[in-house]
């Protein structure tokens, strides 16, 4: 066991070596003012696709027979685009892109995880906080590989050999989106959004992301998917106002 144990630690040193170090240091947050809660808005964004989505390709997995096991079938169709129930699109990243001025967040220190589970990414879109801790973990009883594509930030080539393994990363800046792939697995796909301040979020099953905690103001809206592209709104809240906006993509 000790030998085991030692034997993923040079792994993952390895790795980190390889991606020319060690995690850069979360940058300081800004002083700037508090949203007072008294007088905070809510900006419910509802997705939809207009149309009749393409049939779903179905991706040969037979490529490693462990994840066939794991799976229990060798084929998985592709999850690019997702339909809930009323056309609601899933997996669309939205968030505030621009509008808040000077206002200060506290970054938080618990992590978001992106897991590798059943050999797909999950969730397949997320957003994590500049300086907030992305702990990448593999949930699977085989290998796989996690590369990150930054275009802004710092990429990294990282190995998790086993089962239970799992490292932290952070973001220096913000990015929408960071590619995530998985070098031993073609169909493992995630994408992450790094932002300034917490007004963010995925749609589920029913499309809708819900803002919580804005301060009033004229904000830019944006909602990003992975083929259709991103859709931007402008909208004006009042204190206390909860307001409802529509999205909708098309192919």
């Amino acid at each position: 066991m000790p030998l085991v144990r030692l034997g993923v630690g040079l792994v993952l040193l390895g790795g980190t070596l390889a991606c020319g170090g060690s995690t850069p240091a979360a940058p300081p947050a800004p002083a700037g003012p508090v949203v007072d809660p008294a007088t905070a808005a809510t900006v419910t964004v509802q997705v939809s696709f207009a149309g009749t989505a393409p049939a779903p390709a179905m991706m040969r997995l037979d490529g490693d027979p462990r994840c066939v096991a794991e799976i229990g079938a060798g084929e998985r169709a592709d999850e690019s685009i997702l339909l809930g129930e009323g056309q609601a699109l899933q997996n669309v990243f939205v968030y505030v892109k621009d509008g808040l001025g000077g206002y200060s967040f506290p970054i938080p220190t618990e992590p978001v995880v992106l897991d590798q589970d059943k050999c797909r990414y999950t969730p397949r879109v997320l957003g994590v906080r500049v300086g907030q801790p992305l702990a990448i973990r593999n949930s699977d009883p085989l290998l796989h590989n996690v590369r990150a594509e930054g275009k802004i930030n710092q990429g990294f080539n990282m190995s998790t050999p086993i089962e239970g393994v799992s490292f932290n990363r952070t973001f220096a800046t913000r990015e929408v989106m960071v590619d995530f792939k998985c070098d031993v697995h073609a169909w493992m796909r995630a994408f992450v959004g790094v932002l300034e301040h917490p007004y963010f979020g995925t749609t589920g099953a029913n499309g809708r992301v819900s803002l919580a905690n804005l301060p009033p103001g004229t904000y830019t809206i944006e909602a990003w998917h992975e083929q259709l592209g991103v859709q931007t709104q402008q909208v004006t809240i009042s204190a206390k106002e909860a307001k409802d906006v529509s999205v909708t993509f098309t192919r």
